[in-house]
């Protein structure tokens, strides 16, 4: 798990990640690039991370993948990301495709469901939190999900 403080460099992320797993012999490497595209007027996305949670949350994740023999790496950013950047970046590295297909698709949805970071639209220079745009987490202040 990578933070920046800063708009993703696509190129030199997913190239140090594929250098890392270029001597495993695995077959698949896919990615995922999330990308700020402009729409309601925005100019930029801002994103705040709990990081001890995040980092929870990924640990998890790298032992689903461990155990169907997969690796899942992921960046992101914290602070403001302008349109047209990206702010988000997953790859899954797996002897076999299909495992890489079907771990990328889970990894990418449970993270929009269940990682703990806040989007706020920048329109004008100012944050506006973007709550519409939000996943309740249980446990989440405002944004809790209410317990069964």
């Amino acid at each position: 798990m990578e933070l920046y403080s800063e708009p993703l460099n696509v190129d030199k992320i997913t190239s140090k990640w594929y250098k890392e797993s270029s001597n495993l012999n695995y077959g698949a490497f896919i990615t995922f690039i999330g990308t700020i595209r402009e729409e309601d007027g925005i100019e930029a996305l801002s994103f705040d991370i709990y990081e001890p949670i995040l980092k929870k949350w990924f640990e998890t994740w790298q032992e689903k993948a461990e155990e169907r023999g997969a690796i899942v790496k992921m960046a992101h950013s914290i602070g403001d990301v302008p349109i047209n950047k990206s702010s988000y970046i997953s790859a899954v590295i797996s002897p076999k495709r299909r495992v890489a297909l079907e771990l990328i698709d889970e990894f990418v949805e449970d993270f929009k469901a269940n990682a703990p970071i806040w989007k706020y639209d920048v329109i004008d220079g100012k944050r506006v939190y973007a709550k519409d745009r939000s996943t309740p987490m249980r446990g989440a202040g405002i944004l809790a999900k209410e317990s069964n």
